[in-house]
């Protein structure tokens, strides 16, 4: 016999309400949000500084708040970061997250504090592996799962800051810059990276200078032109090649837009650009591939009317890749003719290897349900012409 009493009771039972997670509203949307709950904007102002500032993930901690806001707040919204795997040290002072998202899968932040101590250069992670799969690139390699939400992405520096003793001395913040440099192609999640930027940016929450937040792209063309037309944060490019040929197979994002497309789009980000702006162009020397002189002078010539420093950064190994590291001399001479033909060119020190955490070493656990190459050109519709 049915049970029809059991089964129209739990037919009856209310639906489970859906809690909004403010850590990744910017102002506007955390406005939205009070507005949309009968309460003042200003609200907005008083929650982003308990959530960014003072890293606060309870409503009850929240003491300018009155009772019974803190008690609405409780049963339609929540403060919820990645959770913490992992955190590990480096013998350089280099510090590795290892963060648990919403679906069980894992992403990696990382701090690199500079030799002087001033600067502390958080490198964060957009998506849950990569799609675009260039070769030299370990997180490439493991596949391509998801985009992280906005709450995931600026969870990162939440994570990042929230033990620090002194959160509101600017002099001493945790973090002082933040790069868009770790798993995952930044532009290919424009939606949620832009919000969490716009924290980063944000008085109320961590008050960087624009200077101080760069994004990293292989070329996303479409998405760079729309990203200049709302914010100009700074940029960096991984070219890592000076012609188209070597260029697809390194970075295959280039069969679709090529260098001269994404060098313009670059040129068209600057003149939206309020200030004097330059852009870094990220190279990684590779053993016998990309790393001879006739390379740099290659180069020298392709950057020569594009305001730019480039940053070396010699390859650093990963099993099976089928690459070497090139030896510190040939580094040298690299880098010692691009200064002969006029260009800033530092080699960027390998920090955080003994952990994992050194430029294209970030590997989460995630699984490869997709095809990464008709992800990229079915699944986002960009229009290229």
């Amino acid at each position: 016999m049915t049970d029809t009493t059991a089964t129209a009771t739990d037919a009856a039972a209310p639906a489970a309400v859906k809690l909004t997670n403010l850590l990744g509203l910017p102002r506007p949307a955390m406005e939205a949000f009070f507005e949309s709950i009968g309460e003042k904007k200003f609200r907005a102002t008083q929650v982003m500084k308990w959530i960014h500032q003072e890293g606060v993930d309870s409503f009850d901690e929240m003491t300018n708040l009155a009772k019974p806001l803190r008690e609405r707040l409780k049963q339609v919204a929540e403060i919820r970061a990645p959770g913490i795997i992992y955190e590990g040290e480096s013998k350089d002072g280099t510090r590795k997250w290892v963060l648990e998202v919403s679906d069980g899968s894992y992403v990696e932040t990382v701090l690199i504090p500079s030799e002087n101590g001033n600067r502390r250069t958080l490198c964060v992670s957009s998506q849950v592996g990569c799609s675009l799969d260039c070769s030299f690139c370990s997180t490439g390699k493991q596949g391509f799962e998801r985009d992280l939400t906005a709450a995931e992405i600026i969870g990162q520096v939440w994570v990042a800051t929230r033990g620090a003793e002194d959160r509101k001395d600017t002099r001493k913040r945790p973090v002082t810059n933040v790069v868009m440099m770790g798993m995952g192609e930044p532009l290919m999640n424009y939606d949620n990276v832009v919000p969490a930027m716009k924290l980063m940016l944000d008085d109320n929450a961590y008050g960087l200078s624009k200077r101080r937040v760069t994004l990293s792209t292989s070329g996303v063309v479409p998405k760079l032109d729309q990203l200049g037309d709302e914010m100009d944060v700074s940029l960096a490019i991984s070219l890592h090649a000076a012609n188209d040929e070597l260029r697809n197979v390194l970075v295959p994002i280039n069969r679709k837009w090529n260098i001269r497309a994404l060098l313009d789009s670059c040129h068209r980000y600057l003149a939206k650009c309020d200030d004097a702006r330059i852009v870094t162009i990220e190279y990684t020397l590779i053993k016998d591939v990309n790393d001879q002189i006739q390379h740099a002078e290659e180069l020298a010539a392709l950057l020569d009317e594009l305001p730019c420093k480039i940053n070396l950064i010699p390859f650093n190994p990963f099993p099976h890749s089928g690459y070497e590291k090139p030896s510190r001399n040939q580094v040298m001479r690299f880098q010692q003719r691009l200064y002969e033909l006029g260009y800033t060119a530092p080699v960027r020190a390998t920090r955080g290897d003994d952990i994992d955490a050194a430029c294209g070493q970030l590997v989460g656990q995630v699984k490869d349900r997709t095809r990464r190459a008709e992800r990229y050109i079915n699944a986002i519709q960009l229009d290229a012409d």
